[in-house]
């Protein structure tokens, strides 16, 4: 007979990479509450309380409002495999790991993609949307709000003017953004929004919040064709979490547990306050890895405060300074993607993550890992 593995007894991490960030106690603690059925009145209740909150952290009055079950990628898809149909003419911003995803998920849906390039680092233009779009029109405009790859913020507002002018729904990845950054979905005029919980709403991944407004459901209810994925179907799932209460799969009860909470101690703390203590924090950061002579990627008025990049200096052994850190310190901190691979680190200050605490920990042993180097 073989042995058995011991029982789980994960390391205490300090997790300051892209994501996962540290999760809150309180939300261990609802994770572990007892699991009751899926169409239990008690757990009715606690869907109606996430889309209440979601609501209220995503900005929006949207009723096609709740979590996917599955990672941030699953509201990726979600949105692209509902709003379109073969053929349909998308236009993409990418100037990162996410857009180029985007575009991937897209053609797969069927869609004619045009790509607005960018740099990497680097905030997209409207202008560069309008250059690409060469006039012609589109159903959808996508774009990454939070750029998990490069810790670059884009603005919104513009990107709406011109999915205006080429008559397209606009679409937004907000994973990283949402609840570290504020989000404005109605105000901005984003048609279709997804997220995840595993980054500034330090929930374990798992779950995919997406918004679509009344302009995407209509598009999704005049489709010709059944949306290719039975899974990611929201014509089906929404009848779940709506007053139907139809089945469609099991939810994954705990996870949502853990969501209510996060969603619970982000609009306790105030999105404001939650939004200005990464961007204190954030800026801390900034100032300290400068104060080491560290070179950041992204410039200020375009950089996220929850996830910082910046560059290896050369002769650095990246892989052997992101040891020190976990071997030393128990610290993560992210390393780069695509075209930025063993070019940059990303540190993230997310969630809980996101204290002052963190920061000097970072720092200090940044410093330290750097001088063993020397």
């Amino acid at each position: 007979m073989s042995t058995l593995p011991n029982a789980l007894c994960p390391p205490h991490r300090v997790l300051l990479g892209p994501g996962p960030s540290d999760v809150a106690p309180s939300i261990l603690g609802a994770l572990a509450k007892p699991t009751v059925g899926h169409l239990d009145p008690y757990f009715l209740t606690v869907m109606d309380e996430v889309r209440s909150m979601l609501r209220e952290v995503f900005g929006t009055q949207n009723e096609l409002t709740f979590p996917m079950s599955g990672t941030g990628s699953s509201g990726m898809e979600t949105c692209f495999a509902n709003l379109i149909e073969p053929g349909d003419e998308v236009l993409i911003g990418v100037n990162g790991v996410f857009g180029g995803r985007m575009v991937d998920v897209a053609e797969r849906c069927g869609a004619v993609v045009t790509r607005v390039e960018g740099e990497w680092g680097r905030a997209l233009t409207a202008d560069a949307f309008r250059e690409a779009a060469a006039g012609k029109s589109f159903k959808i405009l996508a774009c990454v709000h939070a750029e998990t790859s490069t810790g670059v913020s884009q603005a919104i507002p513009p990107l709406r003017e011109v999915a205006n002018e080429v008559g397209a729904l606009l679409l937004m990845d907000c994973v990283t953004s949402i609840a570290g950054t504020p989000l404005k979905l109605d105000g901005w005029g984003v048609d279709a929004a997804y997220s995840g919980t595993q980054k500034c709403l330090s929930c374990p991944p798992g779950l995919s919040p997406i918004s679509f407004s009344e302009a995407a459901s209509d598009r999704l209810s005049a489709r010709s064709k059944k949306v290719q994925s039975w899974y990611l179907d929201l014509s089906m799932i929404s009848n779940y979490w709506g007053s139907e209460r139809a089945y469609h799969h099991t939810a994954p009860i705990n996870m949502l547990y853990g969501l209510h909470e996060a969603l619970r101690l982000a609009l306790e703390e105030g999105l404001e306050a939650r939004a200005e203590r990464h961007q204190r924090n954030g800026e801390a950061l900034c100032a300290g890895l400068e104060a080491l002579g560290l070179e950041l990627v992204v410039p200020q008025e375009e950089r996220l405060p929850q996830l910082t990049a910046v560059r290896i200096p050369d002769g650095v052994d990246d892989g052997a300074v992101r040891r020190h850190l976990l071997e030393n310190y128990g610290l993560e901190i992210g390393g780069g993607l695509g075209p930025m691979k063993g070019k940059v680190w990303r540190i993230g200050l997310m969630g809980a993550g996101s204290t002052s605490r963190n920061v000097a920990l970072c720092l200090s042993a940044l410093k330290t890992a750097l001088s063993s180097q020397s």
